[in-house]
C-alpha cells in the first residue's frame, strides 16, 4: 500500500521537465519586459534631466522618483515574491511613461529664442538661375572663443564659376567623432563653407547627449573659411583635416544647391538637431545621395571621424594615394597656425591650408 501511495504521489507530482518547458517562455517574456522597462526608465530619466522645467531640486526629485519607479517595476517582473504587486506597479509605471511621452511630444522647435551670437542669424538664400545671393554669411573675427568681432555679410555667387568642393573634418572628441563641413570654391578665388550646427541659446553649451533629447535646434551656417575653419584649428585647438573632393562639375552645382535648399527649409520650418539622425554628417550624406542615389549606408556615417575614409571608398577622393597618405597630408593645423591672424591678404589662410593637399592644383595655391 505504501508503495502504491508512493506511485500515486509520483504520478500526481508535476514533472520538472514540464515546469522547465512552461517556465522558460515566462522567464524570457519577463526578461524582455524588464529590459524594455529599464530602457524606458533610462530614456525618460535623461529626457527629464534635459527638458523638465523648474528648479534643480524639484527636477532632481522627480528624476529620482521616476528612476525608483522603474527599478521597482523591473524587480517586480524578476522576483516571484513581488508577484502580488507586479500589476499595480506596471500600471503606475505605464502612466508615468505616458506622462514622459507627453513631455517629449510637447517639445517644438523654434526660431524665437535668445541665441548665442555665432548662430544668431539664419542663412537666407535667393536663387535666380546661375546666380545665388546668400545673406547672413558669417565672417567673425575670432581672437578667442569669447573675444570676437561679429560680422555678417551678403555675398553673391555665380554657379557657372563653381569649380571645387573640399571635405573638412574637425576632431573635437577623440578619433571617432568629428564635425563635418563642406567648403565650395569658385574660380574667382571666393569660397564659402556650409556647416550644420546646433543652435545654442546664449546660456547653453554643446552636449552630444542632449542632442538625443531635443535639447537644441539646428542651424545651417554659411561662413568664411577664416571664420569657421580657423576658429577650430587656431582658437579651439581641434585637429582639422581638409580633403579635396573628386566631384564632377555637374554634381558640384547640385551639392551647392542642396545646402541652399536645406537652409531655405530650415528658415521656413525650425527643426531639432539630433546627434544620431540629423547632424553635420547626415546632412552631407543626404545631399550627396541626391546626387548619387546608390551611396550605401555605413557605420562610418555614425562614427563621423571615419567619414573621409567612407568617402574615399566610394571614389569621392583622389585615388592616386592611399587613404593613410591622404589623411597625413590633409592635416592643416601647422599650416593654419602659421598664417598671421591679421594677414592683409584675405585668401592667404585658404591657400595655406591647401598646401600639400592631393588634388589641389598648383595654380590654386598662388596669390
Amino acid at each position: 500500500m505504501t508503495a502504491a501511495f508512493a506511485r500515486e504521489g509520483a504520478n500526481d507530482a508535476p514533472s520538472s521537465h514540464g515546469d522547465k518547458r512552461h517556465g522558460w517562455p515566462r522567464i524570457a517574456a519577463a526578461t524582455l519586459l524588464s529590459l524594455a522597462v529599464a530602457t524606458a526608465t533610462a530614456w525618460g530619466g535623461f529626457l527629464l534631466g534635459f527638458q523638465l522645467p523648474g528648479p534643480p531640486l524639484l527636477r532632481t526629485t522627480l528624476i529620482a522618483i521616476w528612476c525608483l519607479l522603474g527599478a521597482a517595476a523591473c524587480m517586480a517582473l524578476s522576483w516571484r515574491r513581488l508577484h502580488a504587486v507586479r500589476s499595480p506597479l506596471l500600471v503606475v509605471f505605464a502612466a508615468g511613461f505616458a506622462a514622459v511621452l507627453a513631455l517629449w511630444f510637447s517639445l517644438t522647435p523654434s526660431h524665437d529664442r535668445d541665441w548665442a551670437d555665432d548662430v544668431a542669424r539664419l542663412l537666407d538664400a535667393d536663387v535666380q538661375g546661375d546666380h545665388v545671393v546668400l545673406r547672413n554669411v558669417r565672417n567673425f573675427e575670432w581672437r578667442s572663443e569669447t573675444d570676437y568681432t561679429p560680422r555678417w555679410d551678403t555675398r553673391g555667387y555665380d554657379l557657372t564659376r563653381l569649380t571645387t568642393a573640399d571635405l573638412v573634418l574637425s576632431y573635437w572628441m577623440g578619433p571617432h567623432i568629428a564635425h563635418t563641413l563642406v567648403s565650395f570654391g569658385f574660380n574667382d578665388g571666393s569660397r564659402v563653407v556650409f556647416s550644420l550646427e546646433i543652435r545654442k541659446e546664449r546660456h547653453e553649451s554643446f552636449s552630444a547627449l542632449g542632442g538625443f533629447f531635443r535639447r537644441f535646434e539646428q542651424v545651417l551656417v554659411a561662413a568664411d573659411e577664416r571664420d569657421i575653419i580657423r576658429t577650430r584649428s587656431n582658437i579651439r585647438g581641434e585637429d582639422v583635416y581638409l580633403y579635396r573632393l573628386n566631384v564632377p562639375p555637374e554634381a558640384l552645382r547640385k551639392m551647392f544647391l542642396g545646402f541652399v535648399t536645406q537652409a531655405q527649409a530650415l528658415q521656413r520650418h525650425p527643426a531639432f538637431y539630433n546627434s544620431l539622425t540629423s547632424n553635420c554628417t547626415t546632412v552631407v550624406f543626404d545631399i550627396a545621395r541626391h546626387v548619387a542615389p546608390r551611396l550605401p549606408m555605413d557605420i562610418r556615417l555614425l562614427l563621423s571621424g571615419h567619414f573621409a575614409e567612407y568617402v574615399y571608398d566610394q571614389g569621392g577622393l583622389t585615388s592616386d594615394h592611399t587613404f593613410a597618405e591622404l589623411q597625413t597630408r590633409a592635416y592643416i593645423n601647422p599650416r593654419a597656425l602659421a598664417v598671421p591672424a591679421d594677414a592683409v591678404d584675405e585668401t592667404a589662410f585658404s591657400r595655406a591650408i591647401r598646401q600639400q593637399v592631393p588634388g589641389v592644383p598648383p595654380a590654386e595655391l598662388v596669390p
